[in-house]
């Protein structure tokens, strides 16, 4: 995920779920009629900030978590999805590999994906990520990228692909082209989820990513969500991080509505948020449980598609003696019960 300061027609039926007491036929007339005064299409007045929204509807919940090394708290929160991260190359070679090392066919990987998705989660391929270099930028020709993204794809049978684009390789237009050729070309030959995980500021994606969106619009391809990193902004925003997460879910879903053609309400179904949980890599920026239950209420009042956060293995509280000013790999740097930002977020 990133570490700088920094939905097309193949979305899922979406559940209402409906809870509280059984009201009278009456009661119920009534209060139909006081929530239309406010009404839009298809959505209701939302009672915290009186903005439309859609009706209630399933926010899944699909964190990031290593796909080489398990940690206690993947099952927290109840995933449907986990987000393998990352599959990387080089910009010499189209070799992708697991975290940059890992073998595509390695034995332990497959164990570990059979483990995840034994309590019934979906499996998703994220390539990118901040760390590595994505892919695109080292295969030659749309189509031998298509192949080693089909590699990564089939060694865990995995139907979904999320392209995790940020730093050099949201500008290098040359690699944007052949990743958006090459998604085309493997959604015309299988039934592949496509995701683009990108970066935003509370204002909204940056025009780099909205020109991604755009072009792989033009190539064809089936977005099925953008996901934003609603993580690392800049050292002056040192504001409330469940406000500004908010605020770059508002603008980056008005920008779908006009970059993708979507509805309103489906433009809340191909949102998905990413957070970056306690202690960011930007000083001063720390994404707390309070800010993780806030942006839960307000992704369910919505209808967003889903949450995540960077990463499962974070979920914990440091150790004693970690310096938990800087962002830590392995801890969130908060005081927390394991497992509790997934809990949170996953509602």
């Amino acid at each position: 995920m990133q570490t700088r300061a920094r939905a097309h027609t193949a979305l899922r039926s979406v559940r209402r779920i409906f809870a509280g007491p059984r009201r009278s036929a009456l009661a119920g007339l009534l209060a139909l009629g006081l929530a239309c005064s406010a009404c839009s299409a298809g959505g209701v007045a939302d009672q915290a900030d009186g903005v439309p929204s859609p009706p209630a509807a399933q926010t899944r919940y699909a964190p990031y978590v290593s796909a080489t090394t398990a940690a206690a708290t993947d099952g927290a929160g109840a995933p449907d999805t986990y987000n393998l991260a990352f599959v990387t190359s080089n910009t010499s070679s189209c070799s992708p590999l697991w975290g940059g090392s890992t073998a595509l066919t390695s034995e332990a990987v497959a164990a570990r994906v059979g483990e995840l998705t034994a309590i019934g989660a979906d499996v998703r391929v994220s390539f990118g990520g901040a760390a590595g270099t994505e892919a695109a930028l080292g295969c030659d020709s749309a189509q031998e990228l298509a192949d080693a993204y089909a590699k990564a794809l089939d060694a865990v049978g995995a139907t979904a692909a999320d392209f995790d684009i940020e730093g050099d390789a949201l500008t290098d237009t040359a690699s944007v082209t052949r990743r958006n050729e090459a998604v085309a070309l493997l959604q015309e030959q299988r039934d592949l989820d496509v995701t683009y995980t990108l970066p935003v500021m509370p204002d909204g994606l940056e025009d780099a990513g909205t020109a991604l969106l755009r072009d792989a619009v033009d190539r064809g391809v089936e977005i099925a969500a953008v996901n934003i990193m609603a993580m690392n902004y800049s050292t002056s925003h040192d504001g409330d991080m469940g406000d500004y997460a908010e605020s770059a879910a508002q603008a980056a879903h008005d920008q779908l509505v006009e970059v993708l053609g979507l509805s309103r309400d489906d433009a809340w179904k191909a949102l998905h948020i990413t957070v970056m949980i306690g202690v960011n890599d930007v000083a001063g920026e720390a994404f707390s449980l309070a800010d993780a239950a806030s942006l839960r209420s307000y992704a369910t009042r919505r209808g967003v598609g889903a949450l995540s956060m960077w990463a499962s293995f974070r979920d914990r509280q440091c150790a004693p003696g970690v310096n938990t000013a800087k962002a830590s790999d392995t801890c969130s740097g908060v005081r927390q019960e394991a497992g509790a930002f997934a809990e949170a977020l996953g509602g």
